[in-house]
């Protein structure tokens, strides 16, 4: 199950009573939880919702019990109770036995959302029977559509072209490309068009990532590291890695001969190291190096 299926809950008003979401995004995590928030009326939410952190150290004195007992009590209101446990994957073993008695008979008034950051442990995964389980973890490709589908849910409407067009320029980092998303919906128009990118995310850009590759293309190392220069003062390495990465990818995908083949498998591996030694460095370097050896690489094709 996809973040896809969570929103579709999310509609339904998370009616079973157990949910363990998965992802190994932050950002997805909290957008989760702003959702499930979002369910709750503003006067209701310090009765009928309730969030805990297992990182926190509020949590190191707070018994797993306790958490339990909340879900357990009565809503004073007629509306459902969320209770949100952030960070189960630092569950102790003594409460993850306790979290398997609760699952047997949970409480009927209440939703018990778990969320996971990371990858799922085998022993949890095993020892949460009866829970719904929904990884939010959004695939690159399927980035246009989750785009779309979070301007749908606020009322907007973003066709597949302007979404992939967003994700061209901005790269696929979530966190970035909802707040771009956010500084377009307050355009003040209900349809979201390419000029509105233009206009608002890339703004007083001088040269956008498609200008670099198509230079790039074009063997100007010149002009290639001129707007690489640009592009650096606004973006970090591993988002601008991403845009590329991303724009490659759509050209790849429109092309059929053996020679662009060959060509894109080997631009997918030098993208694929930068990736590894952007992770490793957290600096521009990789990117620079990369640009040099795409550059040589042009001259080859």
């Amino acid at each position: 199950m996809s973040f896809r299926n969570f929103t579709d809950e999310i509609k339904k008003g998370l009616p079973s009573s157990n949910y363990l979401l998965v992802s190994s995004d932050y950002f997805l995590l909290t957008e989760a939880v702003s959702l499930i928030k979002g369910l709750v009326p503003e006067g209701e939410r310090d009765f009928n919702f309730h969030s805990f952190d297992l990182l926190s150290a509020e949590s190191d004195k707070l018994p797993f019990e306790q958490i339990l007992d909340v879900v357990n009590t009565a809503s004073f209101f007629a509306g459902r109770k969320f209770v949100i446990v952030e960070n189960v994957q630092k569950l102790l073993k003594k409460d993850i036995q306790k979290l398997e008695h609760y699952l047997l008979n949970p409480a009927g008034g209440s939703s018990l959302i778990l969320l996971n950051a990371g990858t799922l442990k085998k022993e949890l995964k095993e020892r949460l029977k009866g829970i719904k389980q929904i990884v939010l973890d959004i695939r690159e490709r399927d980035m246009a559509a989750w785009l779309q589908e979070r301007a749908r849910l606020k009322g907007f409407e973003l066709s597949e072209d302007t979404a992939s067009y967003l994700l061209g320029v901005t790269g696929p980092d979530l966190g970035m490309l909802s707040s771009e998303l956010e500084k377009l919906m307050l355009a003040g128009s209900a349809k979201i068009e390419k000029k509105d990118i233009v206009e608002l995310v890339e703004g007083k850009r001088t040269y956008s990532t498609f200008a670099l590759i198509d230079a790039i293309r074009a063997r100007d190392t010149e002009k290639t590291f001129k707007i690489y220069n640009v592009l650096k003062q606004t973006e970090e390495p591993y988002s601008l890695l991403g845009a590329l990465n991303w724009q490659y990818g759509q050209s790849a995908g429109a092309s059929s001969s053996p020679g662009d083949r060959d060509y894109y498998g080997r631009v997918f591996e030098l993208l694929h190291e930068a990736d590894v030694a952007v992770k490793s460095s957290g600096s521009f370097y990789p990117l620079e190096l990369l640009l040099v050896r795409l550059l040589r690489l042009s001259r080859k094709r």
